[in-house]
C-alpha cells in the first residue's frame, strides 16, 4: 500500500508527476499495489511525501522525493526490503527501526497533539469508508440521540473557544443561535481563509472534509437549523472538490438529507464560493455574500445570532472549530478539555512559514511557548540567523518580538502583547526582514 501527499503543497512540489513514474515502475515489476492519494501530513519542508507500506508489516514514510529516486525506493524497499534509511524520513506502528526514528519521535512532531488534524496524511479524504473506519460519524450518531440542549452543554464544557480568530466561546454563540425562535435557521461553516500565511483551513478540507462536515452537522442539530453553507474562497479548487464529493457521499449514506441516522433531524449543506475579498472572512460581509449582494460588514447589532442570512437567526465557525467540535462529541468534553491552558482549552493548528528550517502545519497543545513552536517543532530559523519577531493573527494581528519568545501562545497572552490568535498563520522573520 503506498500513500502519496497530493494536498495543494505536495502538488506543487511535484507529487503529480512522481506519482505517475511510482505508477510506471510498479507496471515494470509486475507489482501490485493500493496506491492512495492523501492530504498533507503538515511536514510542508519535506514534500513530495510517500509513505510505503509493505506486507512484512513495516511503514515507512519519504520525504523530499525525486523522480529518481521512486525507481531506487521501488527496488529497494519494495523488491528487496531494504527501507533505505538514508532517504527515509520516519516509520508508523513502530519504534525506531533500522535507524529510521518513529513518526511520533520526529522532531517537529513530538510537541504535537494532533486533533484536527487527526486523519491528515493517513486517510484517503475521498473515501467516505476511510473516515468512518477511525470514529468518524460516532460524534454525530451520539448528537442525534441527545437533547440539542445537552448537545450545547458538551460543547461549552470542551472549552472549546472559536479557532478564527476571536475566540468566543463555541458553545455560548451554539446556545445564543438556539435561543432565538424562528421557521428558518442557517449555520455556516466560514472557510473564507485570507490571512498572508495561513493554510490551515485549506490543509483540513483537502486532507479531512468529512470532520469539519460532521462538526458542521452536529452544529445544525444543537442549534436548529436545516440549512448549512460552506463558504469557501474560489482559490481553493482543490478543497472545493473535495469537500463537494464528501457532501454527495454523507448523501448517499443517510448522513445527510431527511431524517439522518433515523433521528427526524433534516439538513442540507451547500458549498459556496467566494470570490477572494480578505473582507468577505468578517461573518457579516460573509452573509452579505451569501444573499449575492456585494460583501461589506455591517454594524452589530442586530448580532448574527438574532438575524443573521436573509434576516434569519444564524450560526457561523470557522472550520477549524467544527472539526474539533466532531471529535469532541466523539470523546467526550473532559479529554479535550485536558489539553491547554484554564482559558483556553484543547489544541491550535498553526501554519509556520517564513524564514524556519520546518515550514508546514502543526498542531500544539493552547500554552506551549513562542520558543517550543519556532525553534523546536519549526526547526529555528534558516541558515543560523537571529530570530527577530513572528508575525501572528494576519493583518489583525501584530509582531511579536524576541523579548516575548518565551511567551504561552493563548487567546489572552498574545492579546497582552498586542497581537491576536487569530486563525494560525504565524510567518518568522529572522535578524534580516524589514
Amino acid at each position: 500500500r503506498i500513500l502519496i501527499g497530493t494536498g495543494t503543497c505536495g502538488s506543487a512540489a511535484g507529487a503529480d508527476e512522481i506519482l505517475n513514474v511510482l505508477r510506471k515502475e510498479l507496471h515494470t515489476y509486475g507489482l501490485k499495489a493500493d496506491i492512495m492519494q492523501v492530504g498533507c501530513i503538515g511536514l510542508c519542508y519535506a514534500e513530495p511525501c510517500i509513505e510505503i507500506a509493505i506486507p512484512d508489516g513495516r511503514r515507512v514514510l519519504y520525504g523530499q522525493v525525486t523522480e529518481k529516486t521512486v525507481p531506487e525506493l521501488v527496488e529497494d524497499f519494495i523488491l528487496k526490503g531494504n527501507p533505505r534509511p538514508d532517504l527515509a524520513l520516519c516509520t508508523f506502528g513502530q519504534k525506531t527501526v533500522e535507524g529510521i526514528p518513529a513518526f511520533e519521535e520526529l522532531p517537529m512532531v513530538r510537541k504535537q497533539v494532533r486533533v484536527v488534524l487527526r486523519n491528515s496524511g493517513i486517510i484517503d479524504p475521498s473515501n467516505l469508508y476511510h473516515y468512518i473506519a477511525r470514529g468518524g460519524y460516532s460524534g454525530l450518531a451520539k448528537a442525534v440521540q441527545m437533547d440539542p440542549e445537552k448537545v450545547i452543554e458538551e460543547i461549552k464544557r470542551s472549552g472549546l473557544r472559536g479557532r478564527g480568530g476571536a475566540g468566543f466561546s463555541a458553545g455560548v454563540k451554539w446556545g445564543l443561535a438556539r435561543g432565538n425562535k424562528s421557521d428558518v435557521k442557517y449555520i455556516i461553516c466560514n472557510a473564507d481563509e485570507g490571512d498572508p500565511g495561513a493554510f490551515m483551513d485549506r490543509a483540513a478540507l483537502e486532507s479531512d472534509p468529512h470532520a469539519v462536515l460532521e462538526g458542521l452537522a452536529i452544529g445544525a442539530y444543537a442549534i436548529g437549523a436545516n440549512y448549512a453553507y460552506v463558504y469557501a474562497r474560489a482559490e481553493y479548487p482543490l478543497a472545493i472538490r473535495r469537500l463537494e464529493g464528501a457532501i454527495r457521499q454523507m448523501e448517499e449514506h443517510g448522513l445527510l438529507g431527511k431524517n439522518i441516522l433515523g433521528s427526524g433531524f433534516d439538513l442540507t449543506i451547500k458549498v459556496k464560493q467566494g470570490a477572494g475579498a480578505f473582507v468577505c472572512g468578517e461573518e457579516t460581509a460573509l452573509m452579505a455574500s451569501i444573499e449575492g449582494r456585494r460583501g461589506m460588514p455591517r454594524p452589530r447589532p442586530p448580532f448574527p445570532a438574532q438575524a443573521g442570512l436573509h434576516g434569519k437567526p444564524t450560526n457561523i465557525n470557522n472550520v477549524e472549530t467544527l472539526a474539533n467540535v466532531s471529535e469532541i462529541m466523539n470523546r467526550g468534553a473532559a479529554w479535550f478539555a485536558s489539553y491547554g491552558t484554564a482559558k483556553s482549552k484543547g489544541t491550535k493548528t498553526f501554519a509556520l512559514a517564513g524564514k524556519i528550517n520546518r515550514t508546514g502545519l502543526i498542531e500544539v497543545p493552547m500554552g506551549i511557548t513562542l520558543r517550543d513552536v519556532i525553534f523546536d517543532v519549526g526547526g529555528g530559523i534558516l541558515d543560523g540567523k537571529q530570530f527577530k519577531a513572528v508575525q501572528t493573527g494576519g493583518p489583525s494581528g501584530g509582531c511579536i518580538p524576541a523579548q516575548f519568545l518565551d511567551m504561552p501562545v493563548d487567546y489572552d497572552e498574545l492579546a497582552k502583547v498586542g497581537s491576536i490568535m487569530g486563525s494560525g498563520g504565524m510567518i518568522v522573520m529572522d535578524e534580516d526582514s524589514c
